[in-house]
């Protein structure tokens, strides 16, 4: 359990001596609670096992990479958000990145304080807080946000953190049309440079896991506005 004066626990996953350590003494001094590992391997026991409360995640580990890595905790039930680092500035490493269930991107070189800054934007969005009514509901989805569960028609919809984000966020906004530009400010809290295919990406995506057993799309496109989210049965 995180005390008081410990900001939040995270794992620093590395494969980089001195990167490794800078960050890690650099979140310590920011006020965290900070565990490393050098290699994928250890970095998928050390999540299990300490159970961060974010992956600061290298993307290139010399067993395994990153997206392996969080494509594993995924698919073994850990819904830890992940932040990745990279020397790669390349669109389709982001939508990758995020396809697998990451939470944000940070390209190398960074900067120490746009490293920190990024955690605590994904600490904010994925711990979320539960309104009144914490049941959503949008014709046969379900959201529920005390338990951070999805299900549609009754089967569980696996999610990462912040499509859950964005599930929620167009479900509050349910029949009403919401631009990329509102998602990005709503759902990760800062433009991404502009770079608004990351919606895109992250629409089809979660269209994706809400198909169940060929279920209708509730999630539909206005082209050259936004995106609405409604049942149209």
């Amino acid at each position: 359990m995180v005390t008081n004066d410990v900001e939040a626990r995270l794992l620093v996953v590395d494969d980089e001596p001195n990167i490794r350590d800078l960050l890690a003494s650099s979140l310590r001094f920011a006020g965290f609670e900070v565990e490393v590992a050098a290699d994928g391997a250890s970095a998928y026991h050390q999540a299990r096992d300490f159970k961060p409360d974010l992956v600061v995640l290298d993307v290139m580990l010399p067993d395994m990479d990153g997206f392996t890595v969080t494509r594993r905790m995924r698919d073994s039930g850990l819904r830890i958000p992940v932040l990745f680092l990279t020397a790669r500035d390349d669109m389709r490493d982001k939508i990758q990145g995020l396809t697998v269930g990451g939470d944000d991107y940070v390209t190398k070189p960074f900067g120490l304080e746009e490293v920190v800054a990024r955690i605590r934007a994904v600490l904010r969005r994925t711990k979320g807080e539960a309104g009144d009514d914490a049941i959503l509901r949008v014709g046969d989805i379900e959201l529920d946000e005390d338990a951070h569960e999805v299900r549609r028609a009754g089967e569980d919809i696996d999610l990462s953190p912040t499509e859950f984000k964005l599930l929620r966020y167009l479900m509050l906004n349910a029949g009403r049309v919401v631009s990329k530009m509102q998602i990005l400010d709503h759902v990760w809290e800062y433009d991404w440079d502009g770079e608004a295919a990351i919606v895109e990406s992250y629409i089809s995506y979660l269209r994706k896991k809400l198909a169940v057993n060929n279920l209708p799309n509730l999630i539909h496109t206005k082209r050259g506005v936004g995106y609405i989210m409604r049942d149209e049965s």
